[in-house]
């Protein structure tokens, strides 16, 4: 019971920190009618909140291999909150950008840490990594209608009121903490790390994921405009897209979780790859409504793999579990918004189905990837001592 409510707290707490992941992309169409940004300018808001979180994520991981940083965890949260509360409240760019940079690096600080706490949590389970990874993906789902809710009917002035999930998620860190506060590491139900660290392994898995990232973050950067042009210029179906490609990101979470039971988290991730390719492709291609249904299998397949890629690196580096989690949740996530202004200048010049054109062979290059990498062994729980408190 006690593991179940510290996931479950932990899972609630990184939905209210993605939310701001979410955000970034939400508020781009806003920004192109508020202020007139063309595509090139408008990604490289998304630019901003990843470049300072790609420099950061490492070193946070390194950070908190080497010292518990609980704290950092209420700290990170009101920052990716006052970032996105802030970006709406300047007509500056130039303001805009280090506001939302803030809040990258808020993002970037939050998930290293409480990847570890979540591994401590689980006590190795991998289904209880994919509600932990469910969260952070409600998040993103729920960020385009937060969005459109605050903004939607009034102006980036309302920016303000995007600071409430991160109060909220700041103060479910205390109970949490304090229930892990209680188990030291090494302590009965932690997982102890088996054999070397697998560096080659894990370059390729963090390969991979980058080439995830890429496809991610170029669909949400730009899916809310592309809807909006095959619909007849309908918002409604720019800001329902976006919702489903978050929104299936839940379901590929807590599926991968599942089918890693049954099957070898390496095969699970190479297939749901193979998947993809095939669900872009109908994104960027199939006309009408039939979109959205890709949309969401896009979603699905690209998320099958997250929290499983988690534990990958965590198993492939047991002695940089920080590091790994700060590469394999963070690092290569915010890699994505770096290729964003590249696409954003393609569209510019040519159309924005030319630009998401060669999104689709991102995921084919993730699988091949997979194809070389070999299934680590887990981490086995040691038997749990007992204790009056666990009685």
């Amino acid at each position: 019971m006690r593991r179940n409510a510290s996931i479950s707290l932990l899972a609630v707490g990184h939905a209210c920190v993605d939310v701001y992941q979410g955000a970034v992309a939400a508020l781009i169409p806003f920004f192109v009618a508020e202020r007139h940004y063309g595509y090139a300018v408008a990604s490289g808001i998304v630019l901003a909140a990843s470049l300072l979180s790609s420099v950061a994520q490492p070193a946070f991981g390194a950070l908190t291999d080497r010292w518990a940083m609980p704290w950092l965890l209420p700290v990170s949260t009101l920052l990716g909150g006052v970032g996105i509360a802030l970006s709406g409240l300047s007509g500056s760019y130039g303001l805009t950008l280090a506001f939302v940079a803030v809040s990258g690096v808020g993002v970037a600080a939050y998930h290293p840490e409480s990847a570890r706490l979540a591994r401590l949590a689980s006590r190795g389970s991998h289904s209880a990594m994919s509600w932990f990874s469910l969260g952070g993906n409600v998040g993103f789902a729920l960020a385009p209608v937060m969005v459109s809710l605050v903004i939607g009917h009034g102006s980036l002035r309302w920016t303000p009121l995007l600071v409430l999930p991160a109060l909220v998620g700041a103060s479910l860190c205390v109970p949490v903490l304090r229930m892990l506060g209680r188990r030291q590491p090494g302590s009965a139900g932690t997982s102890a790390p088996t054999g070397g660290d697998d560096v080659a392994s894990f370059v390729r898995l963090s390969l991979a994921v980058v080439c995830r990232s890429v496809v991610f973050t170029g669909l949400s950067t730009f899916i809310s405009l592309y809807a909006q042009q095959r619909m007849g210029g309908s918002a409604t179906a720019g800001t329902a897209a976006l919702f489903l490609l978050f929104l299936g990101g839940a379901a590929g979470s807590v599926l991968g979780g599942a089918l890693a039971g049954r099957y070898d988290r390496v095969r699970v991730c190479h297939w749901s790859y193979l998947l993809s390719v095939a669900a872009v492709a109908g994104v960027v291609y199939v006309p009408g409504p039939a979109m959205f249904l890709f949309v969401a299998l896009t979603s699905a397949g690209l998320y099958v793999p997250f929290s499983l890629q988690v534990t990958l690196g965590q198993d492939y580096l047991p002695s940089r579990i920080g590091t790994a989690s700060g590469v394999t949740l963070g690092l290569t996530v915010s890699v994505g918004g770096l290729v964003s202004p590249v696409l954003g200048h393609l569209a510019d010049i040519t159309t924005l189905r030319t630009a998401l054109t060669p999104l689709m062979a991102l995921p084919a290059l993730s699988a091949l990837l997979f194809g070389t990498l070999p299934e680590p062994a887990s981490p086995r729980p040691r038997p749990a001592v007992p204790t009056r408190e666990a009685a």
